[in-house]
Parts: structure tokens; sequence; C-alpha cells
């Protein structure tokens, strides 16, 4: 794995993921229902907000698993580990010039993997 790589998946990670994750809370957490809300919203944010803290926790841990594994699909198709429906295209991203050598998704797993180890270790 090249050090691009893991910068460019880190990055991936604390912008998409640990970000969305914290505007999201910060959304649920915050915003009051009203009649002019889209059914959806008033929907997801009463489910929310009527949840004990567990259930609060659980939700988040399931809209940033969802998150995780988006990136990472989205990371093998550019690599081209994983195929577009219907599509012979074949992407591929250069960072700064430099071929990421396929190496994207396994990348971003390892990272993800690395930090859900860290946090084990966090909670023994």
């Amino acid at each position: 794995m090249t050090e691009i790589n893991q910068e460019f998946v880190k990055a991936i990670y604390d912008t998409v993921i640990k970000e969305g994750i914290d505007e999201y809370k910060d959304l649920y957490e915050t915003v009051e229902v009203d009649s002019s809300m889209d059914a959806y919203w008033k929907n997801a944010i009463t489910l929310y907000q009527d949840s004990n803290p567990e259930e609060k926790e659980t939700l988040l841990k399931m809209m940033e698993q969802t998150m995780i594994d988006t990136v990472s699909h989205m990371l093998g198709i550019i690599d081209g580990s994983s195929t577009l429906n219907d599509s012979e295209l074949e992407p591929k991203l250069l960072l700064d010039s430099q071929d990421t050598e396929n190496e994207l998704q396994d990348s971003f797993l390892e990272l993800i993997e690395l930090k859900s180890y860290d946090n084990d270790e966090e909670n023994r």
C-alpha cells in the first residue's frame, strides 16, 4: 500500500464517514420537526429523537456502516475490483499523477479494520 493511497483513504474516511456521522448526529439531535418538513425527514428525525440512547447509537452505527460499505464499493469500482452493471467503462484514478495500483478499496478496508481494532481496544 502506497503512502499516497493511505493519505487519500484516510482523508476520505475523515471527510465522508467521520464528519458525515457527526453532521447526521447533530442534525437528528437538534432539528425540530414541523409541519413544513418532508415526510421522510419528519419520520427519520422522529424515529431518532424518540429512541433511547442505546437505540440512537445503533442507528448511528447503521448509518456509519452503510456509508463505509458505499465508499468501499465506489473505491472498488474505481480500482476495477468491482464492476459497473451493464458498462464496459474502466475507470482509473490518479493521485498527484500517480497510479493508485488498484489498492484503494483494500487500503480503505484496512483503515476501517484498524479503526475497528483500535475502538475494540479502547472499550476493553
